[in-house]
């Protein structure tokens, strides 16, 4: 620990104030007693004027409950509490001067001071900026969880939908489809165009249904040339219109592609999710059954299971 008794009082009171993030005293009632540091400006106002002033002073109704309640959480653990959140800039209010476009990320680090200020209990909140952190976090998941080749959520991301809406579906018995689908005579299609052309195909897919899907519906593919459309708040008879529709769109959009001849068509299967079943294995399953008998009754169809 450095030996301030080397430092004289402005001399520490300069190098607080250069702190590149800002550090707090507030207490428990959410006034702020001192500001030091905040001195990158890319991000911060002056805050010098919010000593004296109250959290809900500067923020919204929401953010300022939040932060009192970190406060008096702090306080009870006796401890060092830490917490990450996010400001943007229609959270601040009166800070003199429009905020970033984007929300800033940050870690606090609150802990609780041994004497009161003010007559108060208090804490030290050291705002850490970890916004460039938080976006590098964000991008990897984004393509850990995004097929490369099209774009559309992959494997990972369907499972992970898949168990967030048969839950839901489990608990409050909201109608949810599931269509699994893929391209009919997809190796014949590599083999006789080459691969370029199949993954193009594959692209071309993807693209319709983005397009012709509505929005609260959840298109991935599974792998190669399967595709899989979750269809919440959909039950089978609205799903297998849908569906169709998907399958017409999806046969034009090939056959526009211009480089398979005749162009392609799909074949699909579609299952609802009933009362039942113990987990959306047992949909996917049954959409899969309903793949192969479309598969065996002569392609470009789909079945419901």
């Amino acid at each position: 620990m450095a030996d301030l008794s080397l430092f004289s009082g402005e001399q520490i009171a300069a190098l607080l104030s250069a702190l590149p993030d800002p550090a707090f005293i507030l207490t428990r009632s959410g006034r702020y007693a001192a500001l030091f540091g905040g001195a990158d400006s890319r991000y911060y106002h002056d805050g010098s004027s919010l000593v004296g002033k109250y959290i809900s002073d500067v923020l919204s109704a929401e953010k300022a409950a939040w932060f009192e309640s970190q406060i008096a959480m702090a306080l009870a653990s006796r401890g060092l509490h830490v917490v990450e959140y996010p400001l943007a800039a229609d959270d601040v209010k009166g800070v003199g001067g429009p905020g970033p476009l984007d929300p800033i990320w940050f870690e606090g680090r609150v802990q609780p001071l041994e004497y009161q200020v003010m007559g108060e209990d208090a804490v030290l909140w050291v705002a850490s900026n970890i916004t460039a952190s938080k976006k590098l976090e964000a991008l990897l998941r984004m393509q850990s969880e995004t097929d490369a080749l099209t774009g559309l959520p992959n494997r990972r991301k369907l499972m992970s939908g898949l168990t967030e809406h048969f839950e839901l579906f489990a608990r409050y018995k909201t109608p949810t489809s599931v269509l699994i689908f893929d391209i009919d005579h997809f190796k014949g299609i590599n083999d006789e165009y080459g691969h370029l052309v199949g993954d193009k195909a594959i692209t071309v897919t993807a693209e319709v249904c983005r397009r012709e899907l509505r929005a609260a519906d959840f298109p991935a593919r599974l792998g190669g040339d399967e595709f899989v459309v979750l269809m919440p708040h959909t039950g089978a008879g609205h799903a297998l219109t849908i569906s169709e529709r998907l399958r017409l769109k999806i046969a034009e959009g090939l056959l526009d592609l211009g480089t398979l001849g005749k162009g392609a068509t799909i074949s699909g299967g579609l299952s609802e999710m009933t009362v039942g079943d113990t987990s959306y294995e047992e949909v996917l399953k049954r959409a899969d059954d309903a793949l192969y008998r479309a598969k065996r009754d002569g392609r470009n169809r789909i079945v419901l299971h």
